[in-house]
């Protein structure tokens, strides 16, 4: 008789490239006799969490795959004096292309992405709606990517007050909760004298007019977004770690906060292989 499978709850943290660790544990779940039957997602977790929910991770995941560092810079639609840099339509449009649209209650898998109400200071769960539109308020990156508007209420990233969005999955009929937090502790690396720039972070620093070279955390000199990124990963690593000590979870799977920087996706592989270890080093034991 097959042995019967583990249902689980999984719980997808925000952090950006980082995020495509998700998809590594996801695969090793389904490798290893687990049902996913709930899902809960913020930011790049939603994303991830939703292209799965709708049957079409592979398919986003293929195109990550062979994403390249300027394809990024061609689908930021630059903007300013609208509440962030980028307006965030072209993004939206190519991932439509990949992960498709339907209405979340359509979904076979329970799926909620966590948005973020700034001007009432609370979480925003989108459990109902087109999926597309929720994942872009949930992706909406405060000061990257303008913040979204929907049924009224303007929403950003809601890992600003829950990077781990654990509680929507605390009614679940499920065997295990799993969360896969991308603010770990961070990996002990080789100093480097200067790190050389992505094209696509080479025209983003021109856009700012910064023109200094970006220098890793032990330089003197730190651009912006370096500033901006590392300021906001020290947020919601706090916050996840509150929230879990308030809700534990079953498992954690720690992804370490330096693995790769917030926006790095062409580490897509590299990323996901260490998702699908680390789910085989913390689970499986």
């Amino acid at each position: 008789m097959p042995q019967k499978k583990q249902t689980v709850s999984l719980v997808l943290g925000s952090g950006g490239a980082r995020g495509l660790a998700h998809v590594g544990v996801i695969h090793w779940l389904e490798a290893n006799n687990f049902e996913i039957k709930s899902i809960s997602g913020c930011s790049i977790g939603a994303a991830i969490g939703g292209a799965y929910a709708m049957g079409n991770m592979d398919t986003f995941v293929t195109w990550l795959n062979d994403y390249k560092p300027t394809d990024m810079y061609k689908m930021l639609d630059f903007m300013f004096g609208k509440g962030g840099f980028v307006k965030g339509d072209k993004v939206m449009d190519t991932i439509k292309t990949r992960i498709g649209s339907d209405l979340i209650e359509n979904l076979p898998i329970k799926f909620t992405a966590v948005a973020a109400d700034i001007s009432k200071e609370e979480e925003v769960w989108l459990k109902d709606g087109p999926l597309c539109d929720a994942i872009r308020a949930s992706i909406s990156l405060p000061l990257f990517f303008t913040p979204y508007e929907l049924n009224g209420v303007k929403l950003v990233d809601g890992g600003i007050l829950n990077p781990t969005p654990i509680e929507p999955t605390l009614n679940d009929n499920t065997d295990l909760t799993i969360v896969v937090n991308l603010g770990g502790v961070p990996e002990v690396k080789p100093v480097k004298k200067e790190e050389k720039k992505d094209p696509w972070q080479r025209k983003l620093d021109s856009y700012l007019n910064i023109m200094k070279k970006y220098r890793n955390k032990t330089s003197n000199e730190w651009s912006m977004m370096y500033v901006a990124d590392q300021s906001f990963n020290a947020m919601q690593n706090t916050i996840a770690q509150q929230k879990m000590k308030m809700h534990p979870p079953d498992f954690v799977i720690d992804i370490p906060r330096n693995k790769c920087n917030t926006l790095e996706f062409e580490k897509s592989k590299e990323m996901i292989d260490f998702g699908y270890e680390m789910a085989e080093k913390i689970i499986k034991k």
